[in-house]
């Protein structure tokens, strides 16, 4: 089985057309490079592409300047964090009359590409976050294949589970003890590698820094640039609260998943849809799962998405704010989703146009006035498009 990126072409493509760079951003192996290439075939165009990982290419760029300027068509710079100096040739490059070259960066890691845009692109760069395969693109048949080995596309199309979960736990090992030491980072493999696994435990709840940094014998502010360090190269998920003025008081610490729920069942040890069952973290995960094919099916981007929860017990899984927009979601690892008080109370305080119920079930059908159940199986048939 193979799959397509069909969606994603096309928005790189039309990014393309507009800007004179385009950063495709997301976690390593998700498929950057896989995506770039069909954007190159597609756009049918000459095409000169640079590894940054690979010495050779390196060495073709130790003058930018010089390697890139005589350049026509479009530009591939991979991983590009590893030579953040390239960005003030780029930006010199992308300002020439007639444009004619487009540049095409892929990073793994935002907060370094991102630090380095503000300094020397902004205006002239579109971003293009890519995750792992989803449901549009797997197909709604390879659901729980898609939940249980997650959406980086050589675990996903791996020939059996047995091998899906070895390129996963070699994934994990070399993120740790090769990926991040390449990027800079100082902090022993064997520490960020139990704090990841110590998050999976924490996947879906609320970021308690304090536990966490008692259990590491360090500070809060320690175990905090450990979460931001995983969330900046894709692999955690913080998803940040939503809070305002309702003379109620609520959370505002942020709730902290693994990104990809192949990986978060590699790190607790789960072979097995049948050990997956019976793990205490199958709700929790199913819940990780369904929040991101949420989001890609909206095409939401994560800067409007929330969670929300008062100290009185009121709490809705995800918030998506477009605008005036405002719209709940609820996600239940059953097939008889029921309404709750609190579904109620965050239907009328956060003054949502509606919350939808995501469930493990087969039928979409209505629970109450703003409130209705929808089957994960049927989100492209049964969800509408954001306002």
């Amino acid at each position: 089985m193979k799959t397509a990126r069909p969606r994603h072409v096309s928005e790189v493509i039309r990014l393309l057309r507009t800007y004179p760079v385009v950063a495709i951003l997301g976690a390593r192996q998700v498929g950057k490079t896989t995506l770039a290439a069909m954007v190159a075939q597609a756009r049918h165009r000459p095409v000169a592409s640079f590894d940054l990982e690979n010495p050779a290419d390196v060495s073709r760029l130790a003058d930018p300047m010089l390697s890139l300027a005589a350049v026509r068509g479009l530009v591939i710079l991979d991983e590009v964090q590893h030579r953040p100096d390239l960005f003030p040739s780029l930006r010199v490059l992308a300002d020439r009359p007639r444009r004619p070259a487009r540049f095409l960066v892929l990073g793994s890691a935002s907060a370094s590409l991102l630090r380095q845009v503000s300094e020397s692109l902004a205006g002239r760069i579109a971003f293009h976050h890519l995750d792992g395969l989803s449901l549009a693109e797997t197909g709604v048949v390879h659901l729980r294949r898609l939940w249980l080995r997650g959406g980086f596309p050589r675990a996903f199309l791996a020939r059996s589970d047995t091998i899906s979960l070895e390129w996963r736990q070699h994934f994990t090992r070399t993120f740790i003890e090769r990926d991040l030491p390449q990027l800079g980072v100082q902090i022993p493999a064997g520490t960020l590698g139990r704090f990841w696994s110590m998050l999976a435990h924490y996947h879906g709840q609320t970021w308690n820094g304090a536990e966490l940094a008692r259990a590491f014998g360090v500070s809060d502010m320690t175990v905090r640039r450990y979460l931001d360090l995983l969330a900046a190269t894709f692999v955690v998920r913080v998803l940040p609260p939503w809070h305002e003025n309702l003379g109620k008081r609520q959370v505002k610490s942020p709730k902290v998943y693994v990104s990809d729920s192949g990986v978060l069942h590699t790190l607790l040890g789960i072979r097995t849809h049948d050990d997956l069952e019976r793990h205490p973290k199958v709700g929790a995960s199913w819940e990780g799962f369904g929040i991101g094919q949420i989001v890609d099916h909206l095409r939401a981007g994560w800067h409007e998405c929330y969670f929300w929860r008062t100290h009185a017990g009121a709490e809705l899984d995800l918030l998506i704010v477009r605008g005036r927009m405002r719209r709940g979601f609820e996600f239940k690892r059953t097939t008889a989703p029921a309404v709750t008080p609190s579904m109620r109370q965050a239907l009328v305080d956060l003054k949502l146009s509606s919350i939808d119920v995501v469930h493990a079930g087969a039928d979409t059908y209505p629970l109450a006035k703003g409130i209705r159940a929808v089957a994960l199986s049927r989100l492209h048939q049964d969800l509408p498009p954001l306002g």
